[in-house]
């Protein structure tokens, strides 16, 4: 059985991700890493629904320690005006895929993929794009209704869904969108 780290961006993305791969024939487990996150607040509580989540698959989740400063200089440094889906975004979808390429390489596991494909706001070629390792599966989780199911489950299991991927630029991006209507 395929030892796959599935980078969680939150339980409700993962929650159609999770059962895709173990139909799969896949053995998971769920590595959030996920500096991004704007305040230690808000990590945490995705932090927990992540779990909430883990546990009802009875999965393992694995959870990096978070560290939005260092996010910050090697993501964000120079990059704040980017609008979203731009360059800080790819720069954000590398860091986080090599964070989990290299727990992938330290604990034995066989392949790794992400939860951010689920997202209809999220361009899946562009996060594709983003890690050469051949360990990488282009699992693209909002095909086959991903996206659908993910809504299903996070109502069936009451997990909270954000309003925002996690940073303060994609933060203020929703709010200024919110305010105008759009």
């Amino acid at each position: 059985m395929k030892k796959v780290l599935l980078h969680t961006c939150c339980g409700p993305c993962a929650s159609a991700c999770v059962p895709r791969l173990r139909d799969g024939g896949c053995a998971v487990t769920m590595y959030f890493a996920n500096s991004n996150i704007d305040t230690r607040e808000e990590y945490e509580r995705r932090l927990a629904e992540a779990r909430r989540l883990a546990e009802t698959e009875g999965v393992e989740l694995v959870a990096e320690e978070y560290d939005h400063d260092a996010w910050l200089r090697e993501v964000a440094d120079g990059f704040e005006d980017e609008p979203e889906k731009g360059l800080r975004c790819e720069r954000c979808y590398r860091y986080n895929l090599a964070r989990t390429a290299a727990y992938l390489e330290a604990n034995g596991y066989d392949a790794f993929c992400t939860s951010l494909t689920v997202s209809p706001h999220k361009p899946s070629a562009r996060i594709f794009a983003a890690s050469e390792d051949p360990r990488f599966m282009k699992e693209d989780f909002k095909k086959r209704e991903g996206f659908k199911l993910s809504v299903k489950r996070t109502k069936e299991l009451g997990l909270y869904r954000q309003a925002y991927c996690g940073c303060e630029f994609s933060k203020k991006d929703m709010e200024r969108r919110s305010a105008s209507g759009t």
